[in-house]
């Protein structure tokens, strides 16, 4: 078995700190949401995120910044502890450790505190050598710069490191990135490229600066986060490549920049290409915008998202796959609903139907009958639109979450194996007709009967057409 590679993560530390509570009226002092703090959250913040990140991929990682001789240090180095990170971190009972402390109420922020100081002395000679004892163990190094101040030497790091011959990967702050000179990678956003480089009025003009920051910073690479429009990667004598930002619902961004540079690295560290690491690091990071707060992601959410990209459509699963996803919504608390026809043509009857269902819960399957299928219960003129027609536009419906095709005359087995919270048919049915009605009460589950619009149907379609041809 070959050596596992290690990663060294140096960089400004803090703690993050998450008041989660209630909020039901508003302060008669002032004019201020008054939030019942119900649960205390404290998680690793700025580099500490990285390496955690990191090490939640299996992944050995070490972890270099300054943490004050106080409760919150004392705190980021038991969760270092439980994480399985290298504790490299340095206390100085000069500093306090630098705590981010935000007041949360029904899903929202209502107030981020800060307590920091910035470290205006230069780090001691003990500090950078420490520094650089962890670059030489280290296969791959990781800047990871919050404009706090430890990384004040980080000219003299890259240069320690590339005399040592290890990739350099720097997550940039500040208006001056010549200090970044001779990284092998550097991950500005957009916004903190344009800080420096100047407003970009097209992808032409975007490409054309980024080229040149390359070549005047000496980079290998240089990759920049884009928010809706991904992120683009810049290597030398190699055309720019782009990765389309993944459709998410977001819900926090915090951290979103900690996850990219933490996944770029690892899969460096295990001998992917760079244009790989990056995209599967923008995978990762449409995860993690997902989730509140500074936040990790697993293999699990990693190849689950490698599939869903590698799928025609993300919507259209195996009935391997959505008992997968099924699994995941229920632990999310989520309700699901499944409902079930051949929906061939479909129709404003349908749609109507179908947000119908939808709105009876959190998510929707609709459960498609295959050509075959359709055959023998329509005839051999039947369907007009084949399978994977129908599960196109199907999967193309705001109210549909999944579909999945079945190939028998009944989706019975179907059902009774995904076994919905609410199973949906049409007010023509009897729920004791229902095909997998039974399994469904028998989990605790509901059947729901919806009305159809009256002058909509597939049948009426085909008969007006075949009049007018």
């Amino acid at each position: 078995m070959p050596a596992t590679k290690k990663i060294a993560v140096i960089g400004d530390v803090m703690l993050d700190c998450y008041w989660i509570g209630s909020t039901h009226r508003i302060s008669p002092e002032s004019p201020v949401p008054v939030v019942n703090i119900k649960t205390i959250e404290k998680k690793l913040g700025g580099a500490a995120n990285v390496a955690l990140n990191i090490q939640t991929l299996d992944q050995t990682v070490s972890l270099v910044g300054l943490i004050g001789d106080d409760d919150a240090g004392r705190d980021l180095k038991d969760l270092c502890q439980s994480a399985g990170i290298i504790d490299a971190l340095i206390t100085d009972s000069q500093h306090a450790t630098i705590n981010k402390l935000r007041v949360i109420s029904r899903q929202q922020h209502v107030v981020r505190c800060d307590f920091e100081e910035n470290y205006p002395d230069t780090p001691s000679k003990s500090t950078v050598d420490l520094c650089k004892k962890e670059i030489e163990s280290a296969d791959v190094i990781v800047l990871s710069d919050y404009g706090k101040g430890f990384l004040q030497p980080v000219s003299e790091l890259i240069a320690h490191a590339r005399a040592h011959g290890k990739k350099v990967i720097i997550d940039p702050k500040g208006d001056d990135f010549t200090k970044y000179r001779g990284s092998t990678l550097l991950t500005p956003n957009l916004s903190e490229f344009e800080k420096i480089a100047g407003t970009c009025h097209s992808d032409e003009e975007l490409f054309e600066k980024a080229q040149t920051m390359r070549e005047t910073l000496d980079l290998e690479a240089l990759l920049i986060t884009r928010s809706e429009k991904g992120m683009t990667l810049f290597e030398k004598d190699k055309e720019p490549i782009t990765f389309s930002a993944q459709a998410r619902d977001v819900f926090d961004v915090t951290g979103a920049g900690d996850t990219v540079i933490a996944l770029i690295a690892t899969f460096l560290a295990k001998d992917h290409s760079l244009p790989e690491a990056c995209r599967i690091a923008n995978l990762g990071a449409s995860i993690v915008v997902g989730k509140m707060g500074a936040s990790t992601v697993s293999y699990d959410e990693l190849n689950r998202a490698m599939r869903e990209a590698s799928r025609a459509h993300h919507r259209i699963l195996t009935k391997e796959e959505l008992l997968e996803e099924i699994k995941i919504a229920h632990d999310r608390q989520e309700k699901i609903v499944m409902t079930n026809g051949c929906f061939d043509i479909i129709h404003k009857g349908h749609v109507s139907y179908l947000e119908a269902a939808r709105r009876l819960g959190d998510r929707l399957i609709v459960a498609l009958n295959s050509d075959a299928s359709v055959k023998r219960i329509k005839g051999p003129e039947r369907p007009i639109m084949d399978e994977e027609s129908r599960a196109s536009v199907l999967a193309s419906l705001s109210s549909v979450d999944w579909v999945v095709l079945f190939d028998e005359d009944t989706p019975e087995s179907l059902i009774n194996e995904l076994l919905p919270d609410i199973l949906v048919k049409g007010s023509d049915y009897e729920v004791s007709d229902i095909k997998g009605a039974e399994a469904v009460l028998n989990n605790g589950g509901e059947v729901k009967l919806i009305d159809f619009i009256d002058g909509y149907s597939t049948t009426k379609a085909i008969n007006k057409i075949k009049q007018l041809s």
